[in-house]
C-alpha cells in the first residue's frame, strides 16, 4: 500500500483575493471569522465523510495558529494533538499569562523589571514576553485569542499530550512546567535526518522549501574560506524597514567579511535604494531564496545574522553556527534570550536611544562572533557542543525517537 500525503484544500471565502486588512480592523475580523467558520465546516465534512467510507481518521494533528481545529475536533469527539512549533518555554509563558501570572507579567512590562516564573531557565522581561499580549482592539486580537484557546484546551483534559519541536536536553525543565497533567513531548529537532548523518547526499532537495530558486549560491559558497561567511536571513515572512536594511548593509560593509544575504523578491526595491549598494554587491552575494539548512551546513558558514524565529534558531543550533540575534516579535525575543543566556551561542544587537539598530552595532556583534577574542571562541565552542547534543537526540536511543515512539504507541493504544 502506498504511503504519502493527500492535500485537501478548502475555501476561506476569499477565492477572488484578500481584502486590504491592514487598513480596516472590521475587514480583518470578517476575513478571520470566515476562515474559521468555513475551515471548521470543512473539518467536520471531511471527518464524517472518512468515517462513512470506513476510513476514519485516528488522530488530528494541528499546529500553533490553528486553535480552531482543536476546538472543532472536540465537537466531533475526535482525538487531536497540538504540534507546538515554537519553544516549550514560550508555551509556558502563554500558560502563565492566561492563568496565575497575568498581573505579574503586566507589572513586569510597566516596571520594566524581569520576573521569575516556575521552571523557566531565565528571568522573563519585556524583551522576552510577546508584546502583542498587552494590546487589544487591533489586528493582533486573533493571535491573543488563539493562544488563550490553546491554553484552555490543553489544560482542560487529563494527560493531554502536546508535541513540541524541541529536544529534552534543550528544554528539560520547560517541558515539565505546565501543571494539570499536560504532557509536553519533545519530538525535535524536526530537520531532515540526512543533515545529521555526516554524509553528502547527491540530492538534498527534500521538498521542504517554500520557494525555489537557482542554487548558484552553493557554487559561490564553495569558493569561500572555511567559517568565513556571514549568512543573513530574516525568515519567510518578516518584513524589514528600509532603514533596517540600510543599517544592516552598512554593518556588513564595515565588517569587510563575505556574506550571503537573503532578500526576498518583495524587498528588492529597498535594495536599489541602499547608499552602499555597489560596495555591498562586491563584498558578498544577495539572492531571493535559499535552502537554509543546506547553507548552514556548508563549511564556509561562520555566523548567522537572524531574527531568531524558532525554526531558524534550531537550524543554526543543529549546524553548530553561532548567532547574531536581531529579534523582531512574537517568540523571537524568547528564542534569543535562550541562545544568549542559556546556550551562550549568540550576541544580541541593541537599539540606540532612538530605538534604531545602527550599522556599527551590527558590525560590533559580527566581530564578536567572528573575532579572535575569548568571547567569540566561547560562542563557537558552545555552538559545536549543542550541535553534538542535537545529533545525540536523533539517535536510535535519543529523545526524538524514544518520545515519538511513545506517542505513537499512545495513539495506537487508543485505537484498541
Amino acid at each position: 500500500m502506498g504511503i504519502g500525503l493527500t492535500f485537501a484544500p478548502f475555501s476561506d471565502g476569499y477565492d477572488n483575493g484578500y481584502p486590504n486588512v491592514t487598513k480596516s480592523l472590521d475587514k480583518y475580523r470578517e476575513f478571520y471569522a470566515s476562515f474559521i467558520a468555513l475551515g471548521s465546516e470543512f473539518l467536520a465534512k471531511i471527518f464524517t465523510a472518512r468515517a462513512k467510507e470506513r476510513r476514519p481518521f485516528s488522530r488530528i494533528i494541528y499546529t500553533s495558529v490553528l486553535s480552531w481545529v482543536g476546538i472543532g475536533a472536540k465537537k466531533l469527539n475526535a482525538l487531536a494533538t497540538l504540534l507546538w512549533i515554537q519553544p516549550a518555554t514560550l508555551l509556558d509563558i502563554y500558560y502563565y499569562y492566561f492563568t496565575d501570572y497575568r498581573y505579574d507579567l503586566k507589572n513586569c512590562l510597566l516596571d520594566d523589571q524581569p520576573i521569575e516564573l516556575p521552571r523557566l531557565p531565565f528571568l522573563v522581561g519585556t524583551r522576552e514576553i510577546p508584546l502583542f499580549l498587552f494590546s487589544s482592539g487591533n489586528l493582533m486580537d486573533w493571535l491573543i485569542q488563539t493562544m488563550k484557546e490553546h491554553v484552555e484546551s490543553i489544560t482542560s483534559e487529563t494527560n493531554e499530550s502536546v508535541l513540541v519541536n524541541t529536544f529534552d536536553v534543550l528544554e528539560l525543565e520547560a517541558l515539565r512546567a505546565i501543571k494539570n497533567n499536560v504532557n509536553m513531548v519533545g519530538i525535535g529537532p524536526l530537520i531532515p535526518s540526512y543533515f545529521f548523518d555526516g554524509e553528502d547526499p547527491l540530492d538534498t532537495s527534500y521538498g521542504g522549501d517554500l520557494r525555489h530558486c537557482s542554487k548558484d549560491y552553493m557554487d559561490w559558497l564553495d569558493f569561500m574560506p572555511n567559517a568565513s561567511v556571514v549568512y543573513v536571513a530574516f525568515g519567510s515572512y518578516s518584513e524589514l524597514s528600509n532603514q533596517m536594511m540600510e543599517e544592516i548593509a552598512k554593518g556588513l560593509v564595515k565588517s569587510k567579511r563575505p556574506f550571503l544575504w537573503i532578500i526576498r523578491d518583495g524587498e528588492f526595491k529597498s535594495l536599489t535604494n541602499l547608499s552602499c549598494k555597489e560596495k555591498l554587491e562586491k563584498q558578498g552575494k544577495i539572492v531571493s531564496w535559499c535552502s537554509q539548512v543546506e547553507v548552514l551546513q556548508h563549511p564556509s558558514l561562520g555566523c548567522f545574522l537572524t531574527h531568531c524565529g524558532w525554526t531558524s534558531t534550531l537550524e543554526s543550533l543543529v549546524s553548530g553556527i553561532p548567532i547574531v540575534a536581531c529579534p523582531l516579535w512574537t517568540d523571537q525575543g524568547c528564542n534569543s534570550k535562550f541562545a544568549e543566556d542559556v546556550w551562550k551561542i549568540d550576541v544580541r544587537v541593541n537599539e540606540n536611544e532612538e530605538v534604531i539598530i545602527e550599522g556599527d552595532e551590527f558590525k560590533r556583534c559580527v566581530e564578536i562572533v567572528k573575532g579572535v577574542g575569548k568571547e567569540g571562541e566561547e560562542l563557537r565552542k558552545n555552538a559545536k557542543k549543542l550541535r553534538d547534543l542535537a545529533k545525540d537526540a536523533i539517535k536510535e536511543d535519543g529523545s526524538f525517537n524514544v518520545n515519538l515512539k511513545a506517542y505513537v504507541h499512545e495513539v495506537l493504544g487508543n485505537l484498541v
